[in-house]
């Protein structure tokens, strides 16, 4: 899951963004507005975190262009305003959440795994696809009933998979997810991890497109 975290307090980012990746996101940072909306231009998100208060203006403003542009993407608000009027002003511009600061990070996580619920029309945090199943709030994968330990990036590329089943998932996309814009890795990384994950789930559970991506085949048990 790519989340885009907007926030201009320095210190207080790269501790979000650490304590993020620990829970298995990968986080990508920007300090404005106008940063912000160039990622979301270039980059696909699952979620967006944002403070209203940025250098170049009152964040709800982006909130309302994001909306105007036809962007679906889920907004939560973190801020240290608590205003009622505040917050009305946010959810009626678009935004999903919003959350004052400080927050628990613990609360945070879980607001997280809501949205993304909400935005995948599920009811609870289980992935399941035929016998395989990702518990994403315990982080946890079981196959055909046993337990199955992955690594981090190994459970964000399947956490991806099972949102996404008999989806083409592009090379870039799967790069992006596990390394982020500024992450480096070799250039067989990704394919590292896809063995990695056949081999600890069955050969036939992730297919290749040959000069396309990787797609969960959900249909694995019937070859």
């Amino acid at each position: 899951m790519r989340i885009l975290l907007v926030e201009d307090d320095v210190s207080l980012a790269n501790g979000m963004v650490f304590r993020l990746k620990k829970m298995g996101y990968q986080p990508e940072h920007c300090i404005n507005g106008s940063q912000a909306t160039s990622a979301l231009k270039t980059s696909h998100f699952d979620l967006m975190i944002l403070d209203l208060g940025l250098p170049d203006g009152f964040a709800t403003g982006l909130i309302r262009s994001i909306r105007k542009k036809g962007w679906l993407v889920p907004i939560l608000v973190l801020t240290a305003q608590d205003e009622l009027a505040t917050k009305l002003d946010a959810l009626n511009s678009g935004a999903d959440d919003f959350l004052v600061k400080p927050v628990d990070i613990l609360e945070l996580e879980a607001r997280i795994r809501v949205l993304s619920r909400r935005s995948t029309n599920r009811r609870d945090d289980l992935l399941q696809v035929a016998d395989l199943e990702i518990d994403l709030s315990k982080m946890c994968c079981h196959f055909q009933s046993r337990a199955v330990d992955l690594t981090r990036r190994e459970f964000m590329l399947l956490k991806a998979f099972m949102l996404n089943p008999d989806r083409i998932l592009s090379r870039q996309q799967l790069d992006e997810l596990c390394h982020g814009w500024g992450g480096e890795t070799e250039s067989n990384a990704i394919e590292v991890h896809i063995h990695s994950l056949r081999k600890k789930l069955t050969p036939t559970i992730i297919k290749t497109v040959r000069g396309v991506g990787y797609k969960l085949n959900s249909h694995y048990a019937d070859e």
